[in-house]
């Protein structure tokens, strides 16, 4: 299972890096919204959807979903709204505060959540305002670096959380969602990430001071375990390890996303409140 995840994971990577890099502004937000539409198909299924007929009409509502939050932020006569972003990236952000009381007060916050309507909306929640997160990082200058900042500070604190959990693991963070995780393991990514920032603001982006970009960054990395957590809690209530089998090694496209979902419209948010 270590060698399916260590090549998925660096085929994954490599095609990201390359996507990021490579395609022009629209064709990369076109490709953001066909990966949002594969995670919605699966989000459909962890919310209790058996019929694949329903969950395409799920997915076509999403797609739709995309397509207004577009028109909203006036992505489509190429003048970017920022009042407009910043309404829809704080909803996101309250959506995330009410997700933490429901992953804090588990299992018993399944009473709020746990209809199968409730499920969808929160995947929409969830995964809708990260491609508009991701569309307006793409369109600043220099764009497609910042979301290879994202995107490392995500994995820095994945890794270093993984092998502070895996030496030093004693106390769990959330044993009712995710017995696997630990304190250790939490200080151990946010310190990781916290040194990957000041490396990158020492190196390559000294533009935003270093306190801000650490304090976006810190709260961040916060957002990436919450959502990490979030979609655990809802694959324990429905009773699945994965959100599907599609990346071997990895599980599905949403268990890709589960941290991205939360952690880019945060800084996305972030972003906009420090420079703008």
């Amino acid at each position: 299972m270590l060698k399916q995840r260590v090549i998925t994971g660096t085929v994954l990577g490599f095609a990201a890096i390359a996507a990021i890099l490579a395609l022009p502004p629209v064709a990369l937000v076109v490709v953001f919204a066909a990966i949002t539409i594969a995670a919605c198909w699966e989000w459909a299924d962890l919310a209790g959807v058996q019929s694949r007929v329903q969950r395409g009409i799920y997915c076509v509502f999403s797609a739709a979903g995309l397509v207004a939050l577009a028109a909203a932020s006036g992505f489509h006569d190429d003048v970017v709204n920022p009042f407009g972003i910043r309404l829809i990236l704080v909803v996101a952000a309250l959506w995330w505060l009410l997700a933490f009381f429901f992953v804090k007060t588990f299992p018993s916050s399944a009473v709020r959540w746990g209809a199968s309507w409730t499920r969808l909306a929160m995947g929409w929640l969830a995964l809708l305002p990260a491609w508009l997160a991701f569309a307006f990082l793409r369109l600043q200058d220099h764009g497609e670096w910042i979301i290879l900042f994202v995107l490392s500070l995500v994995a820095a604190a994945d890794i270093g959380a993984y092998f502070s959990g895996s030496a030093f693991g004693r106390h769990k963070l959330a044993p009712a969602v995710s017995p696997g995780k630990s304190w250790e393991g939490f200080w151990g990514g946010l310190v990781t990430s916290a040194v990957f920032v000041v490396l990158v603001h020492q190196f390559f982006w000294q533009q935003m001071p270093l306190p801000a970009l650490l304090l976006v960054s810190v709260v961040t990395v916060l957002a990436s375990v919450l959502g990490d957590l979030v979609e655990s809690m809802v694959k324990r209530f429905r009773g699945v390890k994965d959100s599907s089998n599609l990346l071997p090694g990895h599980g599905g496209v949403m268990d890709r996303l589960d941290s991205i979902s939360a952690a880019a419209p945060v800084f996305a948010l972030g972003l906009l409140l420090a420079t703008w």
